[in-house]
């Protein structure tokens, strides 16, 4: 019986600690009330090219969509280092970019995230739900600060 507890027990502590994660604010970064949601594959109506490279750069690195629009992001790591593409508001874009320095080995796997090691390819399917200015950033330790970050004008 108290084995059994002490499994409860730490299953509750760990599953609190993934709550606290993000903080008090119980929404995510890319929940449908800040700009858009995971977009579903058979109702895409563009695919966008990107290619993320060592220069700290995106090509192309200004996007513009239609709101409602879902697009599929076919994004190539041209470089020889670990990138991603994250889409988000510029706040949440900033604040991710900081607790990556402190945990530099962190994985991503939300829906609005891509992380490719150099030379491969993947795809992020988004529906952008809400007119305005989105960005999109390499969240890597040092790469949001030398600039590898591009825009999404939503329309």
């Amino acid at each position: 019986m108290k084995t059994l507890f002490g499994v409860c027990s730490i299953a509750l502590a760990l599953g609190s600690l993934q709550v606290l994660a993000h903080g008090d604010d119980p929404r995510h970064p890319g929940d449908d009330d800040t700009f858009g949601k995971p977009g579903d594959p058979t109702k895409v109506s563009r695919t966008i090219a990107v290619d993320m490279s060592d220069a700290m750069r995106f090509s192309p690195s200004n996007v513009r969509v239609k709101k409602g629009e879902t697009v599929r992001f076919v994004v190539k790591n041209s470089g020889r280092l670990k990138h991603e593409m994250v889409l988000g508001t510029a706040k949440e874009l900033r604040e991710h970019a900081e607790l990556m320095k402190k945990f530099p080995e962190m994985e991503h796997e939300d829906p609005n995230q891509l992380s490719l090691d150099p030379g491969k390819s993947g795809e992020l399917v988004w529906q952008f739900t809400r007119p305005g200015t989105f960005e999109f950033a390499c969240l890597q330790p040092g790469h949001f600060d030398a600039g590898m970050r591009g825009k999404i004008a939503v329309q």
